[in-house]
């Protein structure tokens, strides 16, 4: 008789008593998904430039409106608590500092894409989308796209969209537009 072996998920606070004992230490670049620990891509001199270059245009752009926050923590349910590369957070006085954001307090999650594409597409649109996101980016460095994802539904997003070099891409949570080469370019 064959035995059929299972596997044991994490929980998020499990992940966080590993992190408090050192199991886990700022040097693992990991996110916990779906239970289990993943180790995150190593990011590359260009995927890096992008994230400096995009949260020094979003600080700018919101001021005081919302929380820019740079590969942390966004809560979605008990198995899922990923680092999206960029999350623009409701405001709040403490900054987060006694809880991780959830979908309520998300406005905008950003992802950049080099080799991560399948991943960012496949894995997180369906965890960002059914935790309430209102609106997911994926920057796809290698086509200079951006792929804009609305509508949270369980699953994943009912709208997507796909903007280029030229076009204007709306920031709906403050109502600006930003030109995508400005972006990615």
């Amino acid at each position: 008789m064959e035995v059929q072996l299972s596997k044991r998920l994490i929980s998020v606070n499990e992940y966080h008593v590993m992190a408090e004992a050192g199991i886990l230490t700022s040097e693992d670049k990991v996110e916990l998904i779906q239970g289990e620990i993943l180790e995150m891509s190593p990011i590359g001199t260009k995927h890096a430039a992008i994230v400096d270059k995009l949260t020094n245009l979003l600080v700018k752009i919101v001021s005081n409106t919302a929380i820019i926050r740079v590969q942390n923590p966004v809560y979605i349910n008990d198995l899922n608590e990923p680092e999206p590369d960029i999350s623009v957070l409701k405001p709040r006085r403490d900054y987060y500092a006694d809880i991780h954001p959830g979908g309520d307090d998300t406005l905008l999650v950003i992802e950049v894409s080099d080799t991560t594409y399948h991943y960012d597409k496949e894995v997180k649109v369906p965890l960002y989308g059914s935790a309430g996101i209102p609106e997911y980016w994926i920057l796809k460095l290698d086509s200079k796209e951006i792929e804009v994802h609305t509508v949270p539904a369980k699953g994943g997003y009912k709208k997507i969209e796909l903007f280029y070099p030229e076009d204007l891409v709306n920031l709906s949570f403050c109502q600006k537009e930003i030109l995508v080469s400005d972006l990615i370019g």
